[in-house]
């Protein structure tokens, strides 16, 4: 979508400000875009020195809950007296679907899982997290555990995880990831042509405001980079959009710049295929910032770029709209604003200055990773929602006199490792490329999932009671750590 004739009035004066979301001001005000997280310092001040480079790397489409939800901490899936979780959804066609262990990391071909508009909306169901089944077929209650993604689950178990951390809006990737460079989906809610901008932002994306203040940035990718979602900030910054190949190159030699987004593969990214493939990925550019020789000052934001569909038992979270321009909706899409998070996704913060454990129950969204870079740097908000969002500073502890994880940690090998990123294939947008990937399952026949021990005529017994309690203890655990 091209951001022309949005006017001076985005993120103005023009701001529709209902919304049932309160802001980070006094008395719960809203912090206005341009505002800064220290107004008497002046942009571009360092304010965390003991920081020198921030990592994200985004995934893609998978829920808290089908990741970590067997993690045993966090706000995960509720056990059973089986041990087993007990959560569930209705199923139109009668019955009730529990939540069950997926048979591979390969899933179901053709499963109906979608992270679509229409399909989120229906799983939200007005905040009851009850239409999964119907939005997006029974496959969608399936989960894995720490067998499944060994490496994942031993991270998550070690540095701080966040249990409140939400995708940016009930929709696909593009506008997620525009949320995450622009603090701003601007209109899109698609993840097609309408979602790349020949037009920048137009209060910016973060990688302006770096550029502004000579803080040096790349975006590293192996087939599309999250900058090009806004062209001119692609083709205006040849040097700073490159190949995931150099990642592994820089951080060996400790020169990763102030702000790397690294992006995954459009194919075998999780979104779809065997998932093993991406913690395998995801395994390489971790490791190679603990190895790397600016471990000690490097701060590592692994997250996801929206559920994907699979079900997660938190509702997402009422918040602040980020400007005035309203979803692009067409006939039939359900009626909708940005005035909501979407379903909550993995986070963990991977720093020698992470909390040892730890688990956050502060409200983030993407664009708290704006405001944690906004706040390194003392830069200017770019809309209403990273203005308002909380910073991520919960993570760490800047107050230990040497870094809880001085010594970083070996962690168990993912599933399915790569044996270096020289083995990485080079893209995976043709055949011969996909065809380097390797996989340990294939994908199971349309229709065999959910399987029928998950197929119940009622709820799982004590369901009901046994959520409720997990869901009053993770509130008194909000209210202390609050």
């Amino acid at each position: 979508m091209a951001a022309a004739g949005l006017s001076s009035a985005v993120g103005s004066e023009a701001y529709a400000a209902a919304t049932a979301a309160t802001g980070l001001g006094p008395g719960g005000s809203l912090l206005q875009p341009g505002s800064r997280p220290f107004p008497h310092l002046p942009e571009g001040t360092d304010t965390l020195p003991q920081i020198e480079h921030i990592v994200v790397l985004m995934m893609e489409n998978h829920s808290f809950d089908d990741h970590l939800g067997t993690l045993g901490r966090g706000d995960g899936l509720t056990l059973g007296s089986d041990g087993k979780p007990v959560n569930y959804n209705p199923d139109p066609a009668g019955g009730f679907v529990r939540s069950f262990h997926n048979p591979n990391t390969c899933g179901e071909s053709q499963s109906g899982i979608s992270q679509s508009w229409e399909a989120s909306h229906i799983c939200w169901d007005q905040g009851t997290n009850m239409g999964f089944v119907k939005g997006c077929s029974g496959a969608a209650m399936g989960y894995w555990e720490g067998d499944d993604l060994p490496f994942y689950h031993d991270m998550a178990s070690g540095f701080p995880i966040g249990d409140r951390y939400f995708s940016s809006v009930m929709a696909q990737t593009y506008p997620n990831r525009r949320f995450l460079i622009a603090g701003t989906a601007l209109g899109n809610i698609r993840t097609d042509a309408s979602g790349i901008s020949q037009t920048d932002a137009p209060n910016g994306t973060i990688f302006d405001r770096l550029n502004a203040h000579s803080i040096t940035w790349k975006d590293y990718y192996p087939d599309i980079p999250t900058c090009a979602l806004f062209l001119p900030v692609y083709s205006n910054n040849p040097t700073k959009a490159v190949h995931v190949n150099q990642f592994f190159i820089d951080a060996a030699a400790g020169n990763l710049p102030s702000f790397s987004l690294v992006d995954p593969y459009s194919n075998f990214s999780e979104e779809n295929g065997d998932i093993s493939v991406g913690e395998g990925y995801a395994a390489l550019v971790i490791d190679a910032v603990m190895k790397g020789p600016a471990w000690d000052k490097t701060a590592l934001i692994w997250i996801y770029d929206e559920h994907g569909g699979w079900y997660d038992h938190v509702p997402p979270r009422p918040a602040v709209k980020p400007d005035n321009v309203p979803p692009e909706l067409l006939a039939g899409d359900v009626p909708g604003a940005y005035d909501y998070t979407g379903f909550r996704v993995p986070c963990c913060v991977v720093s020698a200055w992470s909390k040892k454990d730890y688990v956050s129950h502060q409200v983030f969204d993407h664009t708290s990773v704006l405001k944690l870079v906004e706040t390194k740097w003392n830069l200017p908000a770019m809309t209403y929602r990273d203005a308002n969002a909380h910073n991520m500073l919960d993570f760490f502890d800047f107050k230990a006199k040497e870094p809880p994880f001085a010594e970083p940690p070996t962690l168990v090998p993912p599933a399915n490792p790569f044996s270096s990123p020289a083995a990485l294939p080079p893209s995976s947008l043709s055949a011969a490329d996909m065809a380097m990937f390797h996989t340990i399952c294939s994908e199971l026949p349309s229709g065999s999932l959910p399987p029928t021990s998950a197929k119940l005529n009622a709820p799982p017994p004590h369901a009901d009671a046994l959520m409720a309690a997990q869901g009053r203890r993770v509130q008194g655990e909000i209210r202390a750590q609050s």
